[in-house]
């Protein structure tokens, strides 16, 4: 029996972001919350409201009283952009693309160090999931804790979540800490070679924290 187009696409190694499936259950109260569903503020946005997206975020503040996050997806929504968002089969197709551009012309020489960092960050757990942005992919366990960062043409920047820990080696401080964000120190790598005990170790203590 021939396969469907579902059993033929590939399964993505990639896990849905967080905010994905967060903002899929927001937009399912919209038309509670709102008065409106999705559809609807579409229609509207797109009939009655300024043309340019930004004009569009503060129309719909002023007019309508609603929250930063709303208004920036609506908008953004009703500009034709942002439906993977709140789709995560769209999300996860997506995901591939940012990480394909992500490592694309001078960066490609980097994408065999991400590769092989990737492939250490799955290796700790089967509850480990990446969940690729446009310019990063954090790795999560109940929270981040650890980003990948193609930071430079030459350069990744592994980040950990690590608090207060004090850096020793090639450890360094980002000042995350005390600014209370969740990647606190890095350790850059130009080359699968500089990928060793060291970094095993930060990727380990950091998987560790996050139990």
């Amino acid at each position: 029996m021939p396969k469907t187009a579902s059993q033929q696409k590939k399964k993505s190694i990639y896990g849905v972001h967080p905010g994905v499936l967060m903002t899929q259950k927001w937009v399912g109260e919209l038309k509670q919350k709102t008065g409106r569903s999705l559809d609807e503020w579409l229609r509207h946005i797109k009939k009655s409201g300024p043309k340019e997206e930004k004009d569009r975020r503060e129309w719909l503040k002023k007019e309508y009283g609603l929250g930063t996050n709303i208004v920036g997806y609506l908008a953004e929504r009703a500009h034709g952009k942002g439906q993977e968002l709140a789709d995560p089969d769209l999300y996860l197709e997506t995901a591939e693309r940012y990480v394909d551009e992500m490592f694309s012309g001078a960066k490609a020489k980097l994408r065999p160090v991400y590769n092989e960092l990737l492939k250490i960050g799955f290796k700790l757990g089967k509850d480990v999931k990446a969940c690729p942005c446009q310019t990063i992919v954090p790795l999560y366990r109940k929270h981040v804790f650890a980003q990948i960062k193609p930071t430079t043409r030459t350069r990744i920047d592994i980040g950990f979540a690590l608090g207060d820990t004090k850096p020793t080696g090639r450890l360094i401080d980002t000042g995350g800490f005390a600014k209370k964000d969740r990647i606190t120190h890095r350790i850059p790598l130009i080359s699968i070679e500089e990928i060793d005990d060291e970094v095993n170790h930060w990727l380990k203590v950091a998987y560790d924290r996050d139990a």
